[in-house]
């Protein structure tokens, strides 16, 4: 019976019931008082019909449901339908719940749902063989359970763009890397996955590069001091081999730069977050810079600018902060035609400190701006070669601002120039120290 035809069929009964109390009242008079009583006896048969319906629903749909071809029939029915429905729905996602327990206990990392306000919501089976964390400790803050000072710093500061390394609370022979994603109403999830592996793996490629680079230093000596001496022999005989001596004293000498560029690199790769306890000084460090790169430019007459904020002062190291400055600073004037403008900066906002090196060069292709930090990678090789480039400046300039806390961030437009910039984090400023 359709909902319509339901409907109808209830009109019909009014009108039936109406005639009958007009035939009644045309029998015996008093059309008012039978009307009453009809409409009396029409609304207890409803209010009959809507306590069984409510005893119905009580059974949560379960019951018999009653024959007829009235209204309360059509109405029992799409409840029926709609409560069939939900059954339905109701089992498919629990049956995605099941598969998804069953997929996440399998999983070997950690999982870890937390809400807006950073307290455990649900945990897998991973979560207590990596962290320790069990289904117990669910409506307990993450913070309170892992302590680690950098992991807390980054669930508090809302920025998850990258993973952060943690000692295993379990084992502190092994290395943890934790990332947030965000999803629904502010509620996160959180992975670990045990990285201990990687790590050593990491460690063994940075001591073989150290100690490959340490034992190529002592017989580049020897070939660099035997080439000086030769070159400044002032034999007739050895005339033919100046322009030979000339060359391989330049190639050593770019080898040296290559050797000690490892060396340093190797040195910084540590895990982010070591802490210097320099106080550095932002503003000579960066008038000295300028002067140097005006040596650097020479005949070319770049104009270099330099717009600083108020006297600041960096927490870290004076020698790694110097490099990486160093680096992005030099790599403008040799990447930026003759007559072309360099523009220095230092800015402090709420955020922190910001440090921008912006010049109007050849500029970098978009594909090429995600690999630029990787140890060896040059845009153009040969251009590099011939500008004295050892392909690990901005490999360098990347981990000591991590080092420090703080993010590169490079934009470029090819043809138009580039800029690159080094955000450090509140925590690391000094205000109001003379620089």
């Amino acid at each position: 019976m359709s909902t319509n035809k339901a409907w109808l069929q209830e009109l019909w009964s009014g009108l039936a019931l109406g005639a009958c109390a007009g035939l009644l009242a045309g029998l015996f008079g008093h059309f008012t008082l039978w009307l009453m009583l009809g409409l009396l006896a029409y609304l207890s048969w409803h209010v009959w019909h809507l306590y069984r319906f409510h005893h119905w629903l009580a059974l949560d749909g379960r019951g018999a449901m009653p024959d007829g071809m009235s209204i309360w029939h059509e109405l029992y029915y799409q409840v029926y339908r709609l409560n069939k429905r939900h059954r339905r729905s109701r089992r498919r996602l629990l049956d995605g719940l099941q598969q998804f327990r069953v997929a996440t206990a399998a999983m070997p990392e950690a999982a870890i749902v937390l809400s807006a306000e950073g307290e455990i919501i649900w945990v897998n089976r991973s979560a207590e063989t990596l962290v320790g964390i069990t289904r117990n400790d669910v409506k307990n803050r993450i913070t309170n359970l892992l302590r680690f000072p950098p992991f807390v710093d980054y669930v508090l500061g809302g920025v998850y763009e990258r993973a952060v390394e943690l000692p295993s609370p379990l084992d502190n022979g092994r290395s943890l890397s934790a990332q947030i994603t965000t999803y629904g109403d502010n509620q996160r999830l959180l992975i670990v996955r045990d990285i201990t592996l990687l790590t050593q793996l990491e460690q063994v490629r940075r001591d073989f590069v150290a100690n490959v680079s340490h034992e190529l230093r002592t017989p580049l000596t020897v070939i660099s001091g035997y080439l000086e001496t030769l070159s400044g022999m002032d034999d007739v005989a050895l005339n033919r081999y100046r322009r030979p001596f000339e060359q391989m004293q330049q190639q050593a000498g770019r080898m040296r730069s290559i050797i000690d560029d490892l060396l340093f690199l190797s040195k910084v790769e540590s895990p982010r977050g070591t802490r210097g306890s320099e106080l550095v000084p932002v503003a000579k460090l960066l008038n000295v810079l300028v002067a140097e790169a005006q040596s650097l430019s020479g005949d070319q007459r770049h104009e270099i600018l330099l717009t600083q904020a108020e006297a600041t002062a960096l927490f870290g190291s004076e020698h790694e902060l110097r490099s990486a400055f160093s680096n992005l600073v030099f790599n403008a004037v040799r990447y930026t035609p003759p007559g072309g403008r360099i523009e220095l900066s230092w800015k402090i906002d709420q955020r922190g400190g910001h440090f921008s090196v912006r010049d109007t060069g050849v500029g970098i292709a978009a594909e090429h701006i995600p690999r630029l930090t990787e140890r060896f990678y040059r845009v153009d090789a040969s251009r590099s070669r011939d500008e004295g480039g050892t392909g690990l400046g901005l490999a360098i300039v990347k981990h000591v601002v991590e080092r420090h806390l703080g993010t590169l961030e490079i934009t470029s437009v090819l043809g138009k120039g580039s800029c690159f910039t080094c955000h450090f984090p509140l925590s690391k400023l000094a205000l109001n120290r003379a620089g």
